[in-house]
């Protein structure tokens, strides 16, 4: 026979146990927060959103629904947090990795002109674009020299220099297409 479950209040039991659950899982998401270390709360790429937004479905399961333990949605947790840290890590140990795992910056801007083929890829518009020249006080395309989508996709804009793409040392992990000089 199927448990209803009362709009405004089941039982003291019930209360009780949401409760402790989430006593529990907020003093657990500080220790994974601290543990993850700041990366996991500061601009985050795909995976860290991903298993951040898991990890809170989690906690959200393991204080509400009876039928997932709290000894479950720890587990599971763990084993993101894990999976997470020995992925950062293997990013940074690893070139071959690095590759498969994390996304390259693109170049949207070349010296006044869009570079359509890297924006329509990345789904990027020319007026998200120019919202990010406007944020940054430019008036024209033509003021920056180079605007890259990063890899937590935040817009770089980089204010026109006389000096070549090639020549911009911190663009070098840059995608370009073979046009750019």
């Amino acid at each position: 026979m199927k448990e209803s479950i009362d709009t405004w209040f089941n039982s003291i039991d019930r209360l009780e146990s949401v409760a402790i659950g989430s006593i529990y899982f907020y003093l657990l998401v500080i220790l994974v927060v601290r543990i993850s270390g700041k990366r996991l709360t500061s601009q985050m790429n795909n995976f860290d959103w991903i298993v951040t937004i898991a990890i809170g479905s989690l906690v959200g399961s393991g204080i509400l629904l009876k039928d997932v333990s709290i000894t479950d949605a720890t587990t599971a947790i763990a084993i993101l947090a894990s999976l997470q840290w020995l992925t950062t890590y293997l990013v940074m140990k690893s070139s071959l990795f690095r590759r498969v795992v994390k996304p390259q910056p693109s170049l949207l801007t070349h010296k006044g002109q869009f570079v359509t083929e890297n924006m329509q890829r990345e789904r990027i518009s020319e007026s998200e674009v120019f919202a990010k020249l406007r944020e940054k006080g430019f008036t024209s395309l033509a003021e920056a020299n180079w605007v890259v989508l990063e890899t937590d996709g935040s817009l770089t804009v980089i204010p026109k220099r006389p000096l070549t793409f090639r020549e911009a040392k911190l663009l070098q992990d840059v995608a370009a297409p073979s046009w750019i000089e």
